[in-house]
């Protein structure tokens, strides 16, 4: 399978540069595209999502396996594979960050303008926390 075919199994596919996409997440309800798409020189193609997803979840949802993310001369010699160091862009990142600061800074002005915080605020906020803390891991960023 090529990353082509995994891209006609997505919603809102945008190609952000060469070999690079983002799309709305399958594997749960995604309004904006919270899934990096990077296809490698060597034809592996790599899937981050940044509201958590594993990579399992994504491609089960989207009816793919994960040797599809493999040519099939790679499927075959894992041993050869060498892993990356950086697999997405700090651009796509940084992009990610921003959507997500977005949320933390709406959040902080309802609490200053005196505004109640419910309970779906509290859980939106928690949720924009998580996805910067996986976009900082995903780009090689974090300790943790």
């Amino acid at each position: 399978m090529t990353t082509e075919t995994l891209l006609n199994h997505l919603d809102k596919v945008r190609r952000m540069g060469p070999g690079r996409w983002s799309a709305c997440c399958p594997a749960h309800e995604d309004r904006h595209a919270s899934l990096a798409v990077r296809e490698l020189d060597d034809g592996r193609t790599l899937l981050h999502c940044f509201a958590g997803c594993t990579v399992h979840e994504v491609v089960s949802a989207a009816g793919v396996s994960m040797s599809d993310l493999f040519p099939e001369n790679l499927a075959r010699d894992t041993h050869s594979v060498k892993g990356e160091r950086r697999p997405f862009p700090a651009a796509d990142v940084l992009r990610c960050i921003a959507f997500e600061a977005l949320v933390v800074l709406t959040a902080g002005a309802s609490l200053l303008a005196g505004q109640p915080f419910t309970d779906a605020d509290r859980a939106h906020l928690v949720q924009a926390v998580g996805r910067i803390q996986a976009a900082l891991q995903a780009g090689g960023l974090s300790n943790g």
